[in-house]
């Protein structure tokens, strides 16, 4: 290898959707990866790193978009960071299969300025579709040195550091990718067994546009890519339009497209892009041969099935199916280790103090640090398979093909194509079914997505069913009142999303236009690669913003403390069925309690959140609910499987869990069918758990979407239950076992 100054390269990997951009990313840097985000935005960047001798490369894996002419959120932030922030190279991936479609941003990549390096990806494929590529012709022409590679078997990346190492190395000797500028490059520059130079690339739009061109680029400050700027100013790009600042130039240059607009005899946004693609087909007349391949190819073969009209639903229902039950059935007894490992670091610290020692640090440390982590981190497995799983799909292509099967049913209730994976993931767990949102392109869409995503019922709310569906139903009727809670949350998730598309996100339907990859089988580096860099996200999210509302939850459960005097509510003993007669009034104070369960729930009630139940049981009162439930409903924000321990705490009943007969009996004493099944809707459809309250944040980037979503559920949790109740009540469901309402 030739032997480099010591340097450090920022160099951009850019290139279409489905090229191959992120494995290359991957087969650089390796686990040298971290996640951010670009500046004020909330984007999803990677960044790598990749040393070499004395050259250190910072490689940032740019979203994928197909021109310089962003209509998404990620299309401008590949640009923006292209135009300002000034990478030493450019890496730009295309697929060799797809020449054509995938030069036309290489082109406007060469007219930027910047270094450029063209890697044809899915060399092998191309091959097969018995397209033969001249790489020395396609150098020459492009004024950039050519690396073939073939991405999912790591073959061209030595290749492809070795030319990175030559550009900086001889930077001064090489051409300026420019030829598309209607500059000469110098001579030819041998580059890792490929040529660059000649004369160079030329686009040329016509002498009309030309003219007008030069008379744009003459309005504009010196820079490697005024020309580029010139061409979008005269297409009228909006985006490009601000980045002139003076208003004096930004008129003249307006005038000077308003100008061409007339005299053109077909629209420049439509004139350009013809252009672009007249030259494409030149170079590829040039460069290119193909021999026609007879018969279909494997991947041809393939979708005959799973995009067959009949045939392709039930395939991805089957495939979702595997992937989903693989995905918890293999995760469990990992989650078990988990839980287990947490439940005995809890009972080692608690160890430091005294049997039955009242300590706030002790409390802190076991009910909120440890249990407000661990009940999070428990579903790291989940996150690891899940995204493995994703991983798979995707890089053997076969992700595209499900959007395309489940975008005509989803693009009518307002989703998109690729909602549909998100949504049946979270019917596991939320978390990860809005972290699986990335796969959608527009912000738009993935922001719908995340607004009803909490409306599937995750598997933390099964406890609660777990408990309710027993205690007030009878064996008969329980498998039909589950379903009919899933299917609750299905219909409102559709339906509310349907009406956010109207109004909230109104705008025109994103089409779903992708092209199809080759099905291939992806390297092991690079599945394990996405699934650390997920978990790890998740992890670090755990130990942050979870961990800090954790003890946040903890506070309000514990503080206040009663006094020793403080007279214990006759209702509080009732429901702990300390007292059989609610009208009794020999008054009990705290201090003479011994029962431990009857200690923390009189100290629930005493404490902030017990008192904010009380506060709130005006409010839920026309839903059948009391204090009690309100109590307990507050501490589920934690965690929603918390809402069965809190009911544990309050009706005084000790190891508390869904299958607590002491607990579903305390229910059904109080409380009527209806209200059981009020609590299980109110449960599903109200403000998501603080976790996913977190991650909202993180991937919406902002918390007013996360505090949105969260208070517009709870609104419409209020809103249905009132009517399931009300509407019950009418019918004459309201009914105790012991016939009292």
């Amino acid at each position: 290898m030739t032997k480099i100054k010591s340097k450090t390269l920022k160099v951009a990997v850019a290139g279409n959707p489905n090229a191959g951009k992120t494995t290359i990313f991957n087969n650089l840097t390796g686990a040298r990866q971290r996640v951010g985000n670009y500046s004020g935005v909330t984007v999803e960047c990677m960044e790598g790193t990749l040393r070499r001798g004395g050259l250190d490369l910072r490689v940032i894996d740019l979203p994928g978009t197909y021109s310089l002419t962003a209509f998404s959120e990620e299309e401008l932030v590949a640009r923006d960071y292209l135009l300002h922030e000034s990478p030493d190279m450019v890496i730009n991936v295309v697929d060799a299969a797809n020449l054509e479609r995938n030069l036309y941003l290489t082109t406007e990549l060469l007219e930027l300025g910047l270094p450029l390096i063209v890697v044809l990806n899915m060399s092998d494929t191309a091959r097969e579709k018995g397209l033969t590529i001249d790489l020395a012709q396609l150098a020459d022409r492009l004024g950039a040195p050519v690396v073939a590679a073939v991405g999912h078997r790591n073959q061209g990346t030595e290749e492809l550091i070795e030319t990175i190492a030559k550009i900086a190395v001889q930077q001064a000797d090489l051409p300026r990718p420019a030829g598309v500028c209607r500059q000469s490059g110098p001579g030819v520059v041998s580059l890792a067994g490929v040529e660059t130079g000649g004369d160079g690339a030329l686009v040329g739009f016509g002498d009309q546009a030309e003219g007008f061109i030069k008379e744009i680029i003459d309005y504009l400050p010196e820079s490697s890519h005024c020309r580029w700027l010139a061409v979008k100013l005269l297409e009228e790009d909006p985006e490009a339009i601000k980045e002139i600042t003076d208003p004096e130039t930004r008129s003249a240059v307006a005038a000077v497209a308003a100008r061409f607009a007339d005299e053109a005899k077909e629209a420049s946004d439509t004139l350009m892009p013809a252009m672009r693609y007249k030259f494409i087909e030149e170079l590829m007349e040039l460069a290119c041969r193909l021999t026609p391949r007879t018969g279909q190819t494997r991947t041809d073969r393939v979708d005959r099935v799973v995009l067959h009209s009949v045939w392709g639903v039930p395939i991805f229902l089957l495939m979702m199916f595997v992937v989903f039950t693989a995905t918890f059935t293999l995760g469990n007894p990992l989650m078990y280790l988990i839980e287990s490992g947490f439940d005995w670091m809890g009972r080692t610290i608690a160890g430091f103090w005294p049997v039955g020692a009242v300590s706030p640090l002790k409390s802190l440390l076991v009910d909120g640090v440890i249990g407000g982590v661990g009940g999070v981190m428990i579903f790291l497995p989940n996150i690891v398979l899940l995204f493995l799983a994703i991983a798979v799909l995707e890089g053997t292509g076969y992700m595209a093909r499900a959007a395309i099967v489940m975008d005509r049913f989803m693009s009518k209730v307002g989703l998109h194509g690729k909602s549909f994976i998100p949504l049946l993931i979270g019917f596991g767990c939320t978390v990860p079914a809005i972290m699986a949102t990335r796969t959608l392109e527009t912000r738009r869409d993935r922001l719908i997505t995340m607004m009803v995503l909490p409306l599937m019922s995750c598997g933390a709310r099964l406890p609660i069913y777990a408990l309710m569906i027993p205690a007030f139903f009878p064996v008969q009727w329980q498998g039909p009142v589950l379903w009919s809670v899933y299917v609750a949350g299905i219909v409102l998730a559709l339906v509310l999303a349907r009406l956010l598309r109207a109004t909230v996100f109104r705008g025109e339907t994103t089409p779903l236009l992708m092209e199809l990859p080759p099905y291939r089988m992806p390297t092991p580096q690079n599945l394990l690669v996405q699934m650390w860099t997920r978990a790890w996200l998740y992890v670090q999210k755990a130990g942050t913003v979870i961990l800090g509302a954790a003890v946040i939850l903890w506070f309000l459960t514990f503080f206040p403390k009663p006094p020793a005097d403080y007279p214990v509510s006759v209702e509080v003993l009732a429901a702990a069925e300390t007292v059989t007669d609610d009208t009794q009034t020999d008054p009990l104070v705290f201090s003479a309690i011994q029962d431990e369960g009857l200690r923390q729930s009189v100290e629930l009630s005493y404490s902030v959140a017990g008192r904010a139940g009380r506060l709130l049981e005006p409010v839920l009162e026309p839903l059948g609910f009391d204090w009690r439930i309100a109590t307990a409903l507050l501490g589920a924000i934690a965690a929603k499987e918390v809402f069965v321990a809190q009911l544990g705490i309050v009706f005084a009943v000790e190891e508390a869990d869904e299958a607590s007969e002491d607990l579903r009996s305390q229910l059904r004493r109080l409380y009527s069918p209806l209200v059981g099944l009020c609590i299980m809707l109110f449960a599903l459809i109200s403000t998501p758990c603080i976790a996913t309250f977190a991650i909202t944040r993180q991937e919406a980037g902002s918390i007013w979407w996360a505090i949105a979503q969260s208070w517009g559920l709870t609104v419409l949790a209020w809103i249905v239950t009132f009517g399931v109740h009300q509407a019950g009540l009418l019918l004459g469901l309201g009914v105790l076992s012991g016939g009292a309402t």
